[in-house]
């Protein structure tokens, strides 16, 4: 597919045919679209499970995500990612959803004419007041359907993978044990709307106003993994981390900065499994064995910190 795939009407003309026939089926789904004066398609790169598009239609400005293969198997409900998608929109942090097509496993949002947040200065104060209100408003917003535990998803990433012929890593069985070790110390929480995904790619600033893209692996769950896999995702120290916890809690206790840097060690065992369960599943052109290993090596290099202990002591409060 070149870079651009314009269409111009009426259906059925030839350059109707020259678009990816996946996002093709979208265009004849939505409504207005298939009738557009001008529409041009634009590939949006970095996807590493789904393939995503920009869509221009007369003027208008769209999102198009199309599921990868078999992306159930990775603990996504199509169906629940477009319930948290318009929580967040109704929170004020996601793009307007536009039209969720279950048939075609694609949702259209709104694109959202913002900036990319460089990696590096996501550590910084600044930064973080901006960022860190998104994703406390998505915490504070309406309950979702779906729930999320990182301890069940590791264990069910291995499986899975198993069953797909894939090898597990030596490793597996340390990190479950410190997994264990990890969900008896943190103990009972509140659940809230998690969006479990945050890399650097999944926001957008827009002036001074963050928005969060992406919900796919959003759940109930622990806001504590939220911000660690911020934290992780991004290479905070122990600086940044505190800034992180200041700015969502207005202070930094033993206890909240116990459970963060926990959660950091159960960000990359799920980050890592997950590479190991898209060897068996994904057709993406990405280096998946790379990708488990880096993750897989970082959360073994956390869980052998000699503050591990006292971590697991001081998370519940102790």
């Amino acid at each position: 597919m070149t870079d651009h795939d314009w269409y111009a009407p009426p259906v059925g003309s030839p350059a109707l045919g020259t678009l990816d026939p996946a996002l093709r089926a979208v265009v004849e789904a939505v409504p207005g679209w298939a009738g557009a004066r001008r529409l041009e398609a634009t590939p949006i790169p970095g996807g590493i499970t789904n393939r995503n598009f920009r869509v221009d239609v007369d003027g208008e400005s769209f999102v198009v995500r199309i599921a990868g293969r078999d992306t159930s198997l990775l603990g996504i409900d199509r169906a629940a990612e477009h319930r948290a998608a318009r929580a967040a929109a109704e929170a004020g942090v996601g793009p307007d959803v536009v039209v969720f097509l279950p048939q075609l496993g694609s949702l259209v949002t709104r694109f959202v004419e913002g900036e990319p947040i460089p990696e590096g200065s996501m550590r910084e104060r600044d930064t973080l007041a901006l960022v860190v209100p998104a994703i406390r408003a998505f915490h504070r917003g309406p309950p979702i359907s779906s729930t999320f535990s990182p301890f069940r998803v590791v264990e069910a990433y291995r499986n899975t993978a198993a069953d797909r012929g894939v090898r597990i890593p030596d490793a597996y069985g340390t990190l479950l044990d410190r997994a264990r070790e990890i969900e008896d110390a943190l103990g009972a929480f509140v659940p809230l709307p998690c969006h479990n995904d945050l890399l650097n790619a999944n926001f957008i600033l827009l002036g001074e106003r963050v928005f969060i893209v992406d919900y796919e692996y959003a759940g109930m769950g622990d806001p504590f993994f939220d911000l660690a896999n911020l934290s992780v995702n991004h290479s905070f120290e122990d600086e940044a981390d505190r800034a992180l916890l200041q700015t969502y809690f207005g202070e930094v206790t033993p206890e909240g900065w116990a459970r963060l840097k926990l959660m950091r060690i159960m960000s990359d065992f799920r980050e890592g499994m997950w590479g190991v369960i898209q060897q068996g599943i994904s057709t993406l052109d990405v280096d998946y064995v790379d990708y488990a290993d880096r993750h897989l090596d970082r959360c073994r290099r956390h869980s052998a910190d000699r503050r591990y202990r006292t971590w697991l002591r001081e998370a519940g409060g102790r």
